[in-house]
């Protein structure tokens, strides 16, 4: 039986963050993840946008999460080497109408405390957006909008959640939950977990399971929020297309979405979308010709020079909805537990501040938190060839030839990057792509994959039969039976 102080459910950007602010303290704390990897969830498919705080309202934890949340980023991206990029963004006005909303966004922002609002006139943009489309009238201008690699922020979060004592237990999937009551015999409450990996025990838990929240609440007998997919459709373009627009840029929100984006990303390629579909199943991501239409359309609207031969990528994600707003409550009828659910856009953004606001509501309810006599809130920053001057490379390559040897030429991800990101954690080769981008261009592996494999089944000592795109069900290289 293993026994823990905190239990987290969850091993996406919400979990990993909660992790690593709980271990500033002296807890026994455990990530239970039911995929191969972390981050396979709902944050493999998230855009990276650090949101400045404009779309949610003031009242709201969206917006007030939001907003500290922008400010707590940039700090952490630099604690654990994670390229940041403040690229500002615009929302867009093509009407008077349109232009009166924008205005009330920007009152919303001024009262969450957003920094540099401003409105800008179609003067402004011919300068600094002239990509821009000619019918768009005016923009409201929010400068804090960044970008980052949101699986390479998990990754960093959990590495160094697990530099300071947490344990991560991957394909570690929760069948069962038993709440024990206080009593004479059990001066404390706890929870007893049964998993695919056996069980493990915890007086305080955290549920973070993103799309699969409301089963996990459904375990403990609360079943009062469900959690709906929200399927977006999302577009990556060639990187040829980096410079296409300066900008993030929105249109005017809609009630249930911030509408198709002209994103920039961490890497470099431009991507367009997302749609925003509810549907019923929870592991339909499935792409559509008529999401490509609607996407496009409505991307072009804005920046009329986006164009279907530059898509190098199509891919959908599911973004768990549960109402209008994150629901974080801790659960006064089962003590002990905290629902962190409904955590959609800006999730991401809202990460680390949801950390705290976990943190304190667990210490307000019992859990001790004494602070650590030392923290390591720092990580190393990852090598990157992409992200590096030549010279640099050519010292880094006299320092260890690995980093001459090019495995994936369309990202210039190098040997020694693969076996460093496996040293991390990856484990497939989804979890290489993400760490690393191999596989990520515009050929998508057709020529680096037959490396990666050989490379992964020597690092982890396992046959090429044992090695998966993304975990189990998902085999690269199929034995023959009939030759076995």
């Amino acid at each position: 039986m293993n026994r823990y102080d905190l239990i987290i459910i969850g091993g996406g950007v919400v979990g990993t963050a909660i992790a690593r602010e709980a271990a500033r303290y002296k807890l026994k704390i455990a990530i239970l993840e039911k995929e191969a990897e972390l981050a396979f969830g709902v944050s493999k498919s998230n855009s990276g946008i650090i949101h400045p705080g404009i779309q949610d309202p003031p009242t709201s934890l969206k917006g007030r999460l939001c907003v500290q949340g922008n400010r707590l980023t940039r700090k952490i991206a630099q604690e654990l080497g994670v390229d940041f990029k403040q690229v500002g963004e615009l929302v867009v006005a093509f009407d008077e109408r349109e232009v009166a909303r924008l205005l009330q966004l920007k009152r919303q922002g001024r009262m969450l405390g957003v920094p540099g609002l401003k409105m800008v006139d179609r003067r402004w943009l011919s300068v600094h957006e002239p990509n821009l489309s000619p019918l768009v009238v005016a923009a409201l201008y929010a400068p804090t909008a960044g970008i980052v690699s949101p699986y390479r922020l998990v990754y960093a979060l959990a590495e160094n959640a697990v530099k300071n004592g947490v344990e991560i237990h991957i394909e570690t999937g929760v069948e069962r939950i038993v709440f024990q009551k206080a009593s004479s015999f059990l001066p404390h409450p706890g929870f007893e977990i049964s998993t695919s990996k056996g069980t493990f025990k915890t007086r305080f838990l955290v549920n973070a399971a993103g799309l699969l929240a409301d089963e996990i609440a459904g375990l403990v007998g609360i079943d009062d929020f469900k959690i709906t997919p929200r399927k977006g459709e999302e577009f990556l373009l060639d990187k040829k297309k980096a410079d296409m627009s300066r900008h993030l840029i929105f249109p005017v929100p809609t009630e249930n979405s911030k509408g198709v984006i002209v994103i920039k990303t961490a890497d470099g390629n431009p991507m367009i979308g997302p749609t925003a579909e509810d549907i019923e199943d929870k592991s339909d991501l499935s792409t559509s010709d008529e999401g490509l239409k609607k996407v496009f359309a409505l991307a072009r609207r804005m920046l009329p020079q986006v164009s279907e031969s530059d898509i190098i990528a199509y891919f959908a994600g599911l973004r768990p909805v549960a109402g209008e707003d994150f629901i974080i409550r801790y659960e006064a009828g089962v003590p002990g537990l905290l629902t962190v659910a409904g955590i959609q856009s800006p999730g991401l953004t809202s990460a680390p501040a949801i950390a705290l606001l976990a943190a304190d509501l667990l210490k307000k309810n019992g859990l001790m938190l004494k602070k650590r006599t030392f923290f390591h809130s720092h990580r190393k920053k990852t090598v990157h060839l992409f992200a590096v001057p030549f010279n640099r490379t050519k010292r880094l390559i006299k320092k260890d030839p690995g980093y001459g040897d090019i495995v994936c030429r369309c990202e210039m991800v190098s040997a020694k990057e693969i076996k460093d990101a496996i040293l991390r954690g990856a484990r497939t080769l989804d979890g290489i792509k993400f760490r690393t981008r191999a596989q990520a261009g515009r050929c998508h592996g057709s020529f680096c994959t037959t490396r990666l494999l050989k490379i992964l089944s020597s690092e982890l000592q396992k046959p090429l039969t044992e090695i998966t795109k993304r975990g189990r069900g998902s085999p690269i290289v199929k034995q023959d039976r009939a030759h076995a």
